[in-house]
């Protein structure tokens, strides 16, 4: 085997050397360098995956708020439609009310202008029947004056 190496200009001293110094800096580069570097990237990788599993809860927070909102809107709309139909009907209730009050005060003030008018006309029956009567008695007195003169 000295005469292979040989043949190719190998030294086996210089080799095994070589060797052992590719081995002592393999050694330090692995310690110092490599275990290290490896100590950041797993760092890195569980920020990362720390960061993916916040974003995927805040999503699912972000979606549980946009159901709860979408609940909250329905339920303001229905109690918005409710008051709405509520104010209807008071307001038709509260129209029924005013239009029979108008109805009533305006049956008793027809009653009230028709007993008046009544009222009115019996005075002024009463009113020609004495005229009549004065004229009567006038008319009578002026025959009679006219008969004894």
């Amino acid at each position: 085997m000295d005469q292979l190496l040989a043949a190719f200009g190998i030294d086996w001293k210089l080799l095994l050397a070589q060797g052992i110094n590719f081995a002592i800096v393999l050694g330090v580069l692995s310690y110092f360098l490599y275990r290290p570097a490896l100590r950041v990237i797993d760092a890195r990788r569980e920020k990362i995956a720390a960061g993916v599993r916040a974003a995927e809860e805040a999503d699912a927070r972000l979606a549980e708020a946009d159901a709860k909102k979408g609940e909250i809107v329905g339920m303001a709309v229905r109690e918005a439609e409710g008051i709405v139909a509520a104010a209807r009907n008071r307001a038709e209730e509260r129209a029924g009310e005013i239009v029979e009050n108008a109805n009533l005060r305006a049956d008793t003030l027809l009653k009230e202008a028709s007993d008046r008018a009544e009222e009115a006309k019996r005075r002024a029956i009463k009113e020609s029947e004495r005229e009549i009567t004065r004229a009567a008695l006038l008319a009578a007195e002026k025959i009679l004056r006219e008969k004894h003169a």
